[in-house]
């Protein structure tokens, strides 16, 4: 595809259409005291809404030399423990969070114009509880663990399809298989900020910041 036409494509596309989109009035003055109770408000209307995987979110790291780096993963849950999500330790981003424990979320809500993003440090779960939620998910899921070798070079499509076929058979005999490097990760939120689209372009950004005496909330210029 030429670069004219991906602008011209570009240049076509609406953000927020009323058609699909409604921006509801938020009042930052209503939000409660800390970020989890209105985190789970937003996500239940968002499935309400209507918006497909409601549940995927970016996930930013950094490597070694703090160049950053960033992809789609699933939320496992959000409480007061953290924002939770999984992957294998040995992957790309299980490296990259041993060696610098910080981490960035972002949920983008386009059916309510809304955006929530999330930064703090990051742990990882006993291996006992990474599993129980490995084991909580889908054969297909479990598969997918089992096949292993998140992020390493892969020969051919072929040994994908036969690792993955022996995976499979192997979630489906026994459930309970364990993956060793499966890994339950925790978000411990030190920045939560909200946004909400305004059609005249005012758009509402409440910011809230753990401090040693709690959270505090903040107005941002969008």
């Amino acid at each position: 595809m030429a670069a004219t036409d991906l602008h011209e494509i570009l240049r076509s596309l609406r953000v927020w259409d009323p058609e699909v989109t409604e921006l509801s009035a938020f009042d930052p003055a209503t939000a409660p005291p800390t970020p989890l109770p209105l985190f789970t408000a937003w996500f239940a209307e968002a499935v309400a809404a209507g918006q497909t995987e409601p549940h995927t979110m970016s996930l930013a790291t950094a490597d070694e030399d703090g160049r950053p780096d960033v992809r789609i993963v699933v939320l496992h849950g959000a409480d007061a423990d953290g924002w939770s999500f999984a992957s294998h330790a040995t992957s790309r981003k299980g490296r990259q969070l041993a060696g610098r424990p910080y981490a960035a979320l972002a949920f983008y809500w386009p059916v309510l114009g809304r955006q929530v993003r999330v930064r703090g440090q990051v742990t990882a779960a006993p291996s006992q509880e990474s599993q129980a939620d490995l084991h909580a998910r889908s054969t297909g899921a479990l598969a997918a663990a089992l096949t292993g070798r998140q992020s390493q070079v892969l020969p051919s499509l072929e040994e994908l399809r036969s690792a993955s076929q022996a995976a499979w058979a192997q979630a489906r005999e026994n459930p309970t298989a364990p993956s060793p490097t499966w890994t339950l990760y925790r978000l411990r939120p030190e920045e939560v900020e909200f946004f909400q689209g305004d059609p005249e372009r005012r758009h509402v950004r409440l910011a809230y910041r753990h401090t040693a005496f709690g959270w505090e909330r903040t107005l941002l210029w969008p």
